[in-house]
């Protein structure tokens, strides 16, 4: 089954739980022969917690709101100019579990900043894409009836401030960049590149 299979999404701007709920709805009727689908989406400022994550990690309270999830993780931000890539993937028809997904994940995230001449590294322990040290993307899934959805959140142009006011994915001072603090590249250019790469790549694995 190769990528250009996938049904692909662009939700524009939307709330992060309206976007949630249609996920878990679209996951909890889902046929096992429907086509994966992606969606791409920008979300207004949030920070979300993942459903182990301990509010302990948010170190400010202020206007932005804060939403417990049922994806992996602990909390991390969503705002304008992050790109948001949810993936609804019937990881059972592929034959995958959540670590083989999460590293082809990584890879597609890897290869894209490589087209931008930004050097990206995975880190042992602590799932997502960093540059140097700083995180750069963050991954968040969750596995249901074979089916996976959430996914990946790269920072692109955004103010990253409200990053300050918690503890990165349950990391204390764990901090974060975004690609136009290394390059310069349009917001659309990288939703763009993104479906290129997930088109050219396919879900069997090497």
């Amino acid at each position: 089954m190769r990528l250009i299979d996938l049904k692909i999404k662009d939700l524009g701007v939307l709330d992060y739980e309206e976007v949630w709920r249609s996920m878990v709805e679209a996951i909890d009727n889902r046929p096992q022969q429907a086509l994966d689908e992606v969606w791409f989406v920008q979300h207004p400022p949030v920070y979300t917690l993942g459903y182990a994550g301990s509010e302990l990690n948010v170190l400010a309270r202020d206007e932005i709101p804060i939403v417990r999830s049922d994806r992996g993780g602990q909390v991390t931000y969503h705002g304008p100019g992050q790109l948001v890539v949810y993936f609804l993937i019937n990881i059972k028809r592929l034959g995958w579990g959540p670590k083989k997904l999460i590293f082809y994940l990584e890879e597609i995230f890897i290869s894209l900043l490589y087209k931008y001449d930004i050097e990206a590294k995975r880190k042992k322990g602590a799932p997502g894409i960093y540059v140097g040290d700083r995180k750069i993307a963050s991954i968040g899934l969750k596995i249901k009836h074979g089916f996976c959805y959430h996914g990946v959140s790269l920072n692109i142009d955004m103010n990253l401030s409200p990053f300050d006011d918690i503890n990165t994915c349950g990391f204390n001072n764990l901090e974060v960049t975004q690609i136009n603090d290394l390059t310069k590249v349009s917001f659309l250019q990288v939703k763009e590149d993104v479906k290129s790469l997930l088109l050219d790549n396919n879900f069997k694995a090497a």
